[in-house]
């Protein structure tokens, strides 16, 4: 434990090469964040108001917006705050949050995800059965597993990293996150290494879960016309979604384990934070566009508040 001291301040150094573009960047940012927001506001409250919404592909729909929504809150605001800023720092119990918030943001975006492979795996293969299978408790029981099984794991998470002293207050990203605050440990990390492999052998539970799922859809989609309809206006967009999400948290990984300081700062930035860009902005947007009831609910509020100004 030698030069173990107590953090209180961590700085970070994602943005150092940022300083002299910082209010483009800080512009572009914003509105990048605002249209996050808007995007899937809309979507949710379409959901909520919309009584023939309320089904489950649509509430857990309006979950992963949702996600989206609380993954990007953890986020944003203290890259924007940075951007004003010439120092960049987190207190430690910010950084511990902002740990908990964008790690539980993904796991909750797995399980979701998860769940709604299950519901269209019900509604294809299974269509006479969907409604006794779909019961409102049984959503209700799914969307207690999609939230409650990351926020505990994640807990679970920051919790080991609370018990570690450390060695060092700096961090070549944007943000805090697990790997970056367990390389200034004082002490071997090998618990928080064994908790991470379990995390992450439960996470391929899951994609085999989705992968056996769709191998099922794809089999009863070759046996029918109707079969095929329904995949290609619900199910695409929600493989549109697993495939995007797959690919940005596949960048993340490659760079948290393999990351060189010999790639542009701006390459490494990109590649950190595209899990916390692309799905928040993608989700809303695709599920918006291919969802024909949904189209038809945005089409009818935009007409009547033209209406309503003329």
């Amino acid at each position: 434990m030698e030069n173990s001291t107590q953090v209180t301040i961590f700085t970070l150094s994602g943005l150092n090469e940022s300083k002299t573009n910082k209010n483009i960047y800080f512009a572009f940012i914003l509105l990048l964040y605002l249209f996050m927001v808007v995007v899937n506001f809309t979507l949710i409250t379409t959901i909520i108001i919309e009584k023939t919404l309320h089904e489950p592909m649509y509430i857990l729909l309006c979950n992963l917006c949702f996600n989206g929504l609380y993954g990007t809150a953890g986020f944003y605001p203290k890259l924007l705050d940075d951007f004003l800023s010439d120092s960049h720092m987190i207190s430690y119990a910010g950084c511990l949050i902002q740990i908990f918030v964008i790690y539980s943001f993904v796991m909750c975006e797995i399980t979701i995800l998860t769940v709604m492979a299950y519901d269209r795996y019900v509604a294809i293969c299974r269509p006479l059965q969907y409604h006794s299978i779909m019961t409102p408790l049984t959503v209700r029981k799914l969307l207690l597993f999609a939230w409650g099984y990351p926020f505990c794991s994640i807990f679970i998470t920051v919790y080991l990293i609370f018990r570690l002293p450390l060695c060092g207050s700096h961090i070549e990203k944007l943000y805090c996150d697990n790997s970056s605050v367990l390389k200034l440990s004082c002490l071997a990390t090998t618990l928080n290494n064994a908790y991470g492999y379990i995390i992450l052998i439960a996470q391929l539970a899951q994609a085999a879960f989705i992968i056996y799922t769709y191998i099922q859809i794809i089999k009863a989609c070759l046996k029918s016309i109707e079969q095929r309809s329904k995949f290609m206006q619900t199910c695409l967009p929600h493989l549109m979604a697993l495939i995007n999400f797959a690919f940005a948290t596949f960048f993340d990984m490659l760079y948290s384990r393999y990351g060189s300081t010999t790639l542009s700062p701006s390459l490494r930035n990109i590649m950190a934070v595209e899990f916390l860009v692309i799905p928040p902005l993608f989700n809303p947007l695709v599920y918006g566009l291919k969802l024909q009831q949904i189209q038809r609910r945005l089409f009818r509020v935009f007409a009547r508040d033209k209406v309503t100004q003329m």
